[in-house]
């Protein structure tokens, strides 16, 4: 197979100016400035290059950062958003640029009206558009098939120079009435302002051939040369043709004929009987061929990709034609769609849709070049460069054009969009990859948000602001990840909705090259078994012992922007000793440090989520039941709770259980807790019932169970009695707050 690029910079430019100057110049130009008159069409000329001056900037950007390869503006999508979404708008862009052959090719049949009306008039037949149509589709799909785009550039030169004389010949014509008139203060006005956007809608395909170049970027010999140059030249030049017509219509003809004849051109140039239809077939010939050779290409490389949802097709759209490297299976599917478009001979109303898919390529373009910019990746190191703010410009722009242009015509591409993104995501299940730019756009977001949480909290305590709402930022670190996982949901619980989880993979030993491979290998284990709902963050951590670990990562701040206030620590309830003495000698360090502290007991028994969280509160113990009762709040937030509910018992004398239930329901209802009043429970204590009784026997099937604790519960390092005695029921939450927390 030749891989030999064939085509430099002069392909891209005649490329894209040959779309630019196609048949809405011919046929809706003059229409343009005697709906609205001069200002009116040069403000709507501006709009249009409001979107495409920024993309040709932002293509050029991108084309300039890394090789861009067959596909075109596919190739710069989906590499930068990834393959779905990058399938998603390729299929509609290919549809957008294959329908456009068959748009072109209807418009080049306005070129023989002459003829048309010969037989109406004289022969009193009403030829079919099809005659002149379907024949000339035939012939471009013939010159595509059999010489390909080295041919059809070849084509595209001739004809550009026939429609080059034609405008010139436009240029040098005169005004249709002689030059007496004074036709420039009829036309120079803004007018009928109120239909300025009805009138784009049908002048904007004028707009959308900026990128048609780009798509030959498969054929270039250097496409960071030549794409830059010759779309950023094909744009403006296009921009200086446009406003120098409008200047001479203004100065040719009255708003009336304006508006009245479509080829008014003829009438001004000269030789315009004869050339004008001969330059208005040329430009719509050699716009329609531009579009049949960059549809094709964005096809093969969908199909390179596997990105097509008929994986048998795939392969065979790939093909490419050994003598030529042309991509000919996808150019004959192309030419068969095109084909059926013209025979129903009028694209019309399919028109405006491919203008929004169109805009919606120049948009992502836009888009994906602000991102680049608003990432910052050291990757990022284009030789050309635009300014972040034309590409965000750009992007906005191309968004509010669509639903100027036509709001229902807008919702349709959208909503096509949508769905078949998410058929992609659906047949492509197996590349879901996060994209880099998104990756970039997120990291340079969180760090923004990290430096302006931290001098928003300077500032509060510099202002003595001590009023700052709590939230949990928990930090748990276990050896035992791969043996159980019950500490690991709790922190998934807490950071659900409304507080964030740091849990981290304890790896024994001395950093080394041997357990940093370890602790990649186990880190990319623990990722790919992470369920998709995990909100917790989740990393390794290697460490001679757990003492050092603990004190290593309680003084490195949280992810979430806020230093961690909390530090979970968890045991087998059935194997205590395992874990519980370095529990107990850490937690007069970790309490040291201001830290809330929490110690999970891990029970073999089920998990029952809709027997609700029970909270057991103390009279005394203000601080700890305040925490328990926001926790229960917090850990309700996922989904694993939602038909669960929290109990809360307190133990009390029978002298003191009155006022404990009015202090209680006073908190509650204050607090505005989703917790009823029959779900507050006091029990008059039993002397000869001990307290851990009474547990085991109210909460034996509890989902959690949380109790209270402080750091007078050890006497000594050894001394586990706090943990002993709940073998009856679930997991057990022992909780110590190191502070008040306000509920309010």
């Amino acid at each position: 197979m030749s891989n030999e690029k064939k085509f430099g910079t002069s392909a891209v430019y005649f490329t894209a100016l040959s779309t630019i100057v196609g048949a809405i110049v011919f046929l809706r130009f003059g229409f343009a400035v005697g709906s609205v008159g001069l200002w009116g069409t040069f403000l709507l000329i501006i709009i249009g290059h409001l979107v495409t001056i920024p993309t040709a900037l932002a293509i050029s950007e991108l084309a300039t950062n890394k090789r861009v390869e067959g596909g075109g503006e596919y190739f710069i999508i989906s590499r930068s958003f990834g393959l779905n979404i990058g399938a998603t708008l390729g299929i509609l862009l290919y549809l957008s640029q294959t329908i456009s052959v068959a748009f072109y090719i209807v418009a080049f049949t306005e070129a023989f009206d002459f003829l048309f009306n010969y037989f109406q008039n004289n022969l009193g037949i009403v030829l079919p558009k099809q005659v002149i149509s379907v024949p000339a589709m035939l012939l471009l799909s013939v010159l595509v098939l059999k010489k390909g785009a080295n041919m059809g550039l070849k084509v595209l030169y001739i004809s550009g120079s026939v429609v080059l004389i034609a405008i010139l010949m436009f240029f040098f014509g005169k005004p249709v009435d002689g030059p007496g008139i004074d036709y420039f203060s009829a036309n120079a006005t803004m007018k009928n302002t109120g239909d300025m956007f009805f009138v784009l809608a049908i002048i904007f395909p004028a707009f959308t051939g900026i990128t048609a170049g780009v798509g030959l970027s498969g054929d270039l010999k250097n496409p960071g040369k030549s794409i830059p140059i010759g779309t950023t030249a094909a744009t403006f030049t296009g921009l200086i043709l446009y406003l120098l017509i409008c200047l001479k219509f203004v100065n040719s003809a009255l708003p009336a004929d304006l508006l009245n004849n479509q080829l008014i051109m003829s009438d001004i140039a000269i030789g315009g009987k004869i050339l004008i239809p001969l330059g208005l077939a040329a430009c719509t010939f050699t716009s329609a061929l531009s579009s049949i050779m960059v549809g094709p290409r964005t096809l093969q490389a969908l199909a390179l990709d596997d990105s097509l949802p008929i994986k048998s097709r795939n392969k065979w759209l790939s093909k490419t034609r050994k003598k030529d490297n042309e991509p000919i299976n996808a150019s004959f599917v192309t030419c068969i769609i095109a084909m059926i478009f013209v025979a129903f001979g009028s694209v019309d109303s399919v028109a405006q849709i491919i203008s929004m898919f169109f805009l919606v390529t120049y948009g992502s373009l836009c888009l994906i070049s602000f991102l680049h910019h608003f990432g910052s990746s050291p990757a990022y190191r284009p030789t050309f460069k635009s300014k972040w703010y034309i590409s965000f410009a750009g992007f906005i722009i191309s968004v509010w054009a669509m639903f100027q242009i036509n709001f229902v015509y807008t919702l349709v591409a959208y909503g096509a969009i949508v769905l078949l993104y998410i058929y992609m995501e659906h047949y492509h299940s197996d590349r879901k990859g996060f994209s880099a730019i998104f990756a970039n756009t997120i990291f340079q977001m969180n760090r923004g948000l990290q430096i302006y949480l931290q001098n928003k909290r300077k500032k509060a305590s510099e202002q003595n602001n001590t009023e700052e709402e709590w939230r949990p930022s928990a930090i748990c670190i276990s050896r035992n990840t791969f043996k159980r996982d019950s500490a690991l949901k709790l922190l998934n619980w807490i950071s659900y909705k409304y507080g964030f989880g740091t849990y981290l993979h304890l790896i024994d030993g001395y950093y080394s090259k041997k357990t940093n491979e370890q602790a990649k290998a186990e880190l990319k284990r623990l990722l790919s078994n992470l369920d998709s709902s995990n909100q917790v963050y989740i990393d390794t951590l290697i460490s001679p012992s757990i003492t050092s670990a603990i004190s290593q990562s309680i003084q490195t701040p949280g992810i979430s922007g806020m230093d961690n206030n909390m530090v979970i620590f968890e045991y087998l309830k059935s194997k205590p000793e395992n874990d519980l003495h370095d529990i107990i000698t850490n937690f007069r360090m970790v309490n040291a440090g201001g830290f809330d502290v929490c110690i999970l007991g891990t029970s073999r028994k089920p998990l029952l989520y809709k027997n609700g969280i029970h909270i057991w509160a103390s009279r005394f113990d203000t601080n700890n039941t305040n925490l328990m009762i926001l926790l229960g709040f917090i850990i309700m937030g996922h989904p694993s709770w939602k038909r669960a509910n929290i109990k809360i018992f307190n133990v009390c004398y029978a002298q003191d259980a009155e006022e404990i239930r009015k202090n209680m329901h006073e908190l509650i209802n204050s607090g505005r807790m989703p917790i009823t009043d029959t779900n507050i429970e006091i029990i008059v204590r039993d002397e000869n019932t001990s307290i851990k009784e009474i547990i085991n026997k109210r909460s034996i099937d509890a989902g959690l169970t949380m109790v209270g604790f402080d750091e007078n519960s050890f006497k000594k390092d050894d001394d586990i009695s706090l943990f002993e005695g709940y073998d009856q029921i679930g997991n057990v939450l022992f909780v110590h707050s190191n502070g008040e927390k306000i509920i309010k």
